[in-house]
């Protein structure tokens, strides 16, 4: 199964955009799943659904800082390099979708920050384009990754 796939599947299995990136790319991470389900639970939804940065973004994020990110507070050249593959995430994913933004990606208006998650029903998956999101989102750092 691909990361995208696996990402979609882990969204279908209700896992928030950001735990379904995260938990793709679980093995590569070295955590207990469940930990890194915990780490990242509140970047759903734009973070706790203020609709802010896609939750799927933020997960991919999460994951490259794991990974590739930078530990030495005095070296401003690791900090740098790593902000440059954060951003170089970021624009391609923007490319790809118009924006990371939430409720942009969402066509919600600006005041939509209600904290209870909608049920995921048959309805909320014809309406919602996350899995996909979750999905680009997977693709673009596995591709990124593999490089």
């Amino acid at each position: 199964m691909t990361k995208r796939e696996l990402g979609e599947k882990y969204f279908k299995d209700g896992y928030n955009c950001a735990q379904a990136v995260a938990l793709a790319f679980a093995p590569e991470l070295h955590f207990n799943e469940d930990f890194i389900v915990k780490l990242v639970s509140g970047f759903g939804g734009g973070f706790g659904r203020m609709r802010e940065v896609c939750g799927a973004v933020s997960g991919m994020v999460f994951v490259l800082n794991a990974l590739k990110g930078n530990i030495d507070p005095s070296d401003d050249k690791a900090k740098m390099e790593h902000y440059q593959r954060v951003q170089t995430l970021m624009n391609e994913f923007k490319e790809k979708n118009g924006t990371y933004i939430c409720r942009e990606l969402l066509n919600l208006p600006e005041q939509n920050s209600e904290p209870t998650p909608e049920k995921r029903t048959e309805s909320y998956y014809k309406k919602r384009p996350c899995a996909e999101l979750v999905g680009d989102a997977c693709e673009i750092l596995e591709n990124y990754l593999n490089k």
